[in-house]
């Protein structure tokens, strides 16, 4: 399949993982009589909300080749309640008139300045240096403690989202597991769309839903995320407290464009 026919069909099934989401009532449709056979709304439904033909949003969704405007991706958008987030990955899949030739910019992970080694070596929280793919390319003593002993896993295990569904230990003493894991995926699918020619997260993909049930249900669900303060509690190894953690992120390195630092910044209880 060639790359311009791999982005007509991302295309179609993220617009098929939005309508089956969305119930009619939610999108301003009357409840009808007829039972329904399937989730969400119906094709000629998304259709007549977004003031296009049946047969023409059939074929968007069927991945086909054909052309659409931007007011016809703002009529669909609206009418499939996307959020902010999901808008904007929409437009990035529509991608007009412009072939997708962005670069995989982490294929291989380049050298880190040592510059930002030394500042998050001298943080005192959890932190880390990672990329679009989640991969830990460098980390501060805190985190090793609190997260994983990334010092004795090889690079190709050294994957957030992995050790997010493979590392028991880890998933054990994250007491918000499944919220936190739903956002991971959600904004790895984004980065996952985007990088149409870095055969690198299809074979991420396929690994993991092989080796975890819940990453491929969560996977099915097409959860589009932007990266944002996030929050997670995590249980020491040490003892059998708590402690909740913001997690921010430094995006875009000066002279790494794509990696990003991220802390773990313990969340004062108020008094």
């Amino acid at each position: 399949m060639s790359d311009e026919n791999s982005k007509f069909k991302r295309l179609g099934e993220y617009l098929k993982s939005r309508r089956d989401r969305l119930q009619p009532e939610a999108a301003g449709l009357k409840e009808t009589n007829s039972q329904r056979r399937t989730p969400g709304l119906r094709r000629e439904e998304v259709a007549i909300l977004a003031g296009v033909s049946s047969t023409y949003y059939t074929w968007l969704e069927q991945g086909r080749e054909v052309t659409a405007s931007r007011e016809i991706m703002e009529s669909l958008s609206q009418a499939l309640r996307l959020t902010p987030d999901e808008r904007t990955h929409l437009f990035e899949l529509w991608n007009p008139g412009n072939p997708d030739t962005v670069p995989s910019i982490n294929t291989v992970s380049p050298g880190l300045n040592p510059q930002w080694r030394d500042i998050i070596s001298q943080l005192s929280y959890p932190s880390f240096i990672t990329n679009e793919r989640s991969e830990v390319l460098a980390w501060n003593d805190k985190a090793g403690e609190v997260l994983s002993n990334f010092g004795k896993l090889p690079a190709s295990e050294r994957i957030m989202l992995r050790l997010l569904f493979l590392d028991q230990g880890l998933r054990r003493r994250m007491l918000n597991w499944e919220e936190f894991a739903l956002y991971s995926v959600a904004v790895f699918r984004t980065y996952y769309d985007m990088h149409l020619h870095d055969l690198w997260y299809k074979d991420m993909v396929v690994k993991l839903c092989e080796d975890s049930m819940d990453f491929a249900e969560m996977w099915k669900l097409h959860n589009i995320q932007g990266k944002k303060v996030n929050r997670v509690v995590i249980q020491s190894l040490s003892t059998n407290q708590s402690v909740t953690y913001d997690i921010n992120s430094v995006a875009s390195l000066a002279d790494h464009p794509g990696l990003h630092i991220c802390i773990y910044t313990p969340v004062v209880a108020e008094s």
